[in-house]
């Protein structure tokens, strides 16, 4: 699962990736103690943790079926 950023007339940022087998990976500039992932059944959730105006963006996620 891979979770991107775009803010307003930004182009898209990775933040971070994840899968049922590795830890979370995440880019420069991002962290766990911001943007937590879980997996809650067969959901994958982030959770912007002290969201403030600076997190304004339409969010993505993505899969990647290997």
């Amino acid at each position: 699962m891979f979770w991107y950023q775009q803010p307003p007339r930004e182009s898209l940022k990775l933040l971070v990736s994840t899968s049922t087998w590795a830890q979370n990976s995440y880019e420069e500039g991002y962290s766990e103690a911001r943007f937590k992932v879980s997996r809650e059944n067969d959901y994958f959730v982030m959770t912007i943790v002290n969201v403030t105006s600076k997190d304004e963006a339409t969010y993505f996620c993505a899969v990647r079926d290997c």
